[in-house]
């Protein structure tokens, strides 16, 4: 049985264990040859399966209440995380069909992006692929952070139209 709190380390004087055949095994600091990393592993153990029980004590409640309702039915029918699609095929037809058109709106992109101004293909490789915020590149530019933003508008303005 878990505890419902944790002992502070300076309260813990002894432990009493218990063996596989209900044997009480006292263990006292500094005696019969306890040393203090003795007792420092038991207080990691001790922590260990009392911060375990509370994670438990926590989520399950929690994440079962997601999956049940109030009637204590499940509710796969709203909760996403229940429901398999792996063997619908209906399922299988829409995911198809999505990375089919997401694989034509990438390709459309590509093409598009090959279409802008070195320039701006620079200025995208800058936001995009080195992760750079508008402020770090007006500042090495020496522009405002606006000009900025309103050359990415331009930019973001010309791909949609080519897509």
């Amino acid at each position: 049985m878990l505890r419902n709190y944790k002992t502070s380390k300076k309260n813990r004087t002894n432990y009493i264990y218990y063996s596989a055949n209900g044997e009480a095994i006292k263990i006292v600091p500094n005696e019969n040859g306890v040393t203090d990393a003795i007792i420092a592993t038991l207080h990691s153990f001790d922590d260990e399966e009392y911060n375990g029980g509370r994670r438990e004590k926590y989520h399950v409640p929690v994440h079962m209440d997601a999956y049940c309702d109030e009637k204590e039915e499940n509710s796969a029918d709203r909760n996403p995380y229940l429901v398999d699609n792996d063997s619908n095929p209906l399922e299988s037809i829409i995911q198809s069909i999505e990375k089919t058109e997401h694989k034509e709106k990438i390709d459309r992109l590509r093409a598009a992006i090959e279409t802008l101004k070195p320039k701006q293909k620079e200025l995208i490789q800058k936001v995009f692929y080195e992760k750079q915020t508008n402020v770090s590149i007006a500042a090495k530019a020496g522009v405002t952070e606006a000009a900025i933003r309103n050359r990415l508008k331009k930019i973001y303005d010309n791909l949609r139209k080519k897509i």
